[in-house]
């Protein structure tokens, strides 16, 4: 036997209704049973579900004692009569109307909580879950509609609410006027009826006068007869709607009210009691958080669009940068770009040669045509003449066929010469007659074999010192240096460290499906203060590293390996030597891009030496094991 006490009984499959019938054939809430105080009215919830009173198909009756009831295949009978029962509390007789019933109710308010944490997990959309929370919440507390409210610009953009604003409340709901309060009004986000529906977009759904109570005061009310009511019956939205039972919580953000969750009935007086309103606490907290996480992306979506509406003013191709440095490279490079005179690119290593190469190749009347780049410092010196011009077979061992080198590829097209300044003299020569006659000798071959190419050059080297030293063939400099176009270090750039830094966050983030959306303050500010001796290239290589690491949202100075120690410890004079050169070694080697043998070269080492170092990054000798000699 079911004991109907409440001013709404719901009956279905669902553990969570009070008449609970696990059979098939019913919904899991197939109807309910509203009680006025005289009559019990039983109506339908769920459409799907077939309702039978004595035998005849009904949506809604009045139940008279006796009345047989139908639903699936579950058989109940309607009785007026409270039968006594032997368990203590399993009556209507026996039953207290105090915590009982309040144990029920938020036993199946957690019953629903979890339910809709399943729900959770599959339903990705906004609307989706919000209506589908507000269905529980009904079902839960017997309301007769329930609706999210938000204030106009909770969400922002990504967040336009679903209804027009509510009316401002006049002087007799109690709301203030003039105030800061009225210039964000709640607007509906979400609204739903008893019957699973949307109720519509209409703003007269709800009291504004109760709505604005818990927005000011960010604590949950619940009113048990609106009209009768001291401080809400002289309302005019009260008295416009003849509300009666209200609940309404706030929802809260970083500490913030940004809207409210109300469930209301406005037939039945005295529906909602304290174990409801708790009940409605609790999803109003986890409707909080799922709106907060809307928030959060509706926030990094305005982020994103205003970095790219920023980068798409600060490009220049694919290179960014606003600093007057840059500007000056750009507007060279504009004009050097249509000619077919070569270029010399200078600058420290890491700073972006090769896209300039690249944006000079693109912008040129040769942009159709092959763009090849060989690295003059990565190629062993007795490979490098048959890189650049070519073999025939038989011509050295290993040359089974004939192969062209870069300078047939890049016929008609541009060929870029990086790190120039590696190459060695007796090389030199041969470079200066094939770009004054503009035609190649394979390696083993005597027939010219002209070519069509616009050279450009690119090192980190200072080549004037170069040829001082006699390292670099003055001729050559001159063949090659008839534009120069110095790339600024990042250091010297300014504010440009930081959009490229979240340029290169942008573009990595998608291509490694990484989680993180951005940079805190603090690694801002300690990316602005770096001197990046490897320039772009070791901010990248950072932020790639960073971005596989880190398992947070926000890359910290730590993640990026910016942290400075307030105060190095003291090493003995050989232990702080070795630790020194490690270091340096690794920043070269971080600076040539992980290039070995460029790094050995520009330390004046031998490459196994490089290789010392990096065997012993890789496998560090335990603290003391030693022995206090490093020998």
């Amino acid at each position: 036997m079911f004991s109907l006490f409440k001013p709404v009984s719901t009956i279905g499959r669902a553990l969570g209704n009070d008449v609970a019938v696990p059979t098939q054939g019913i919904a899991e809430t197939h109807a309910q049973i509203l009680f006025d105080g005289r009559d019990f009215n039983l109506e339908e919830v769920d459409r799907s579900g077939e309702i039978l009173i004595n035998g005849k198909k009904k949506r809604r009756a009045r139940l008279v004692h006796g009345d047989r009831l139908t639903l699936g295949d579950a058989e109940l009978q309607f009785s007026v009569f409270d039968e006594p029962r032997t368990e203590p509390e399993g009556g209507a007789g026996a039953r207290e109307r105090g915590a009982p019933e309040a144990t029920d109710t938020t036993l199946a308010g957690v019953r629903k909580l979890f339910e809709f944490s399943e729900k959770l997990m599959t339903q990705k959309g906004l609307d989706e879950l919000l209506d589908t929370m507000l269905d529980l919440v009904l079902e839960v507390t017997g309301g007769e509609k329930g609706l999210i409210l938000l204030l106009d610009d909770a969400l922002g953009p990504a967040g336009a609410a679903s209804a027009p604003p509510l009316e401002k409340p006049g002087a007799a709901s109690g709301a203030p006027t003039g105030d800061k309060a009225d210039s964000r009004r709640p607007v509906v986000r979400a609204s739903r009826h008893i019957r699973r529906e949307a109720i519509g977009t209409a703003p007269n759904l709800v009291s504004d006068s109760i709505v604005r109570k818990v927005l000011e005061s960010g604590r949950p009310i619940i009113v048990s007869d609106a009209l009768s009511d001291a401080q809400f019956g002289s309302s005019e939205s009260v008295l416009a709607l003849r509300v009666s039972s209200v609940m309404c919580a706030p929802l809260m953000a970083q500490g913030h009210v940004i809207g409210a969750m109300y469930v209301g009935n406005d037939r039945v007086k005295g529906l909602f009691e304290r174990s409801q309103l708790d009940v409605l606490s609790i999803f109003a907290g986890q409707a909080s958080l799922i709106l907060q996480n809307a928030m959060l992306l509706s926030a990094l979506r305005a982020d994103k669009d205003r970095l790219s509406a920023e980068l798409k003013d600060k490009r220049f191709g694919e290179i960014i940068g606003v600093c007057p440095s840059m500007l000056e490279v750009f507007r060279k490079l504009q004009k050097v770009a249509t000619t077919d005179i070569s270029v010399l690119i200078t600058g420290e290593t890491g700073t972006g040669k090769e896209l300039i190469a690249r944006e000079v190749h693109r912008r040129s009347n040769r942009a159709n045509q092959p763009f090849v780049v060989i690295n003059c410092g990565a190629i062993p010196e007795n490979l490098i003449e048959s890189e650049l011009f070519g073999h025939i077979k038989g011509a050295f061992t290993g040359a089974v066929a004939s192969r062209p080198g870069k300078f047939q590829v890049a016929d008609k097209g541009t060929l870029f010469l990086d790190e120039i300044g590696e190459l060695p003299l007796n090389l030199q020569v041969k470079l200066l007659r094939a770009l004054q006659e503009r035609v190649v000798f394979r390696v083993g071959d005597s027939r010219p074999e002209k070519v069509d190419i616009r050279v450009v050059a690119a090192t980190n080297r200072v080549l004037e010192e170069e040829i001082r030293a006699g390292r670099f063939r003055e001729d050559l400099y001159y063949r090659l240096n008839v534009v120069n176009i110095y790339l600024p270090a990042l250091r010297e750039r300014g504010d440009d460290v930081l959009i490229i830094a979240k340029a290169l966050l942008s573009k990595y983030a998608d291509e490694l499906a990484s989680k993180i959306v951005g940079f805190t303050p603090q690694a801002l500010a300690a990316i602005k203060k770096h001197t990046w001796p490897g320039n772009i290239r070791q901010l990248e290589n950072r932020i790639k590293k960073a971005l596989v690491l880190c398992e947070k949202t926000l890359l910290g100075p730590e993640d990026l390996d910016l942290v400075e120690n307030a105060e190095n410890p003291i090493l003995p004079l050989e232990k702080a030597k070795e630790e020194f050169q490690r270091k340096y070694v690794l920043e070269v080697l971080e600076r040539n891009n992980g290039n070995r043998t460029q790094t050995a070269r520009d330390l004046g080492v031998d490459p196994r030496t490089i290789f010392r170092y990096l065997e012993r990054e890789a496998n560090p000798i335990p603290s003391g094991a030693g022995g206090g000699n490093d020998k």
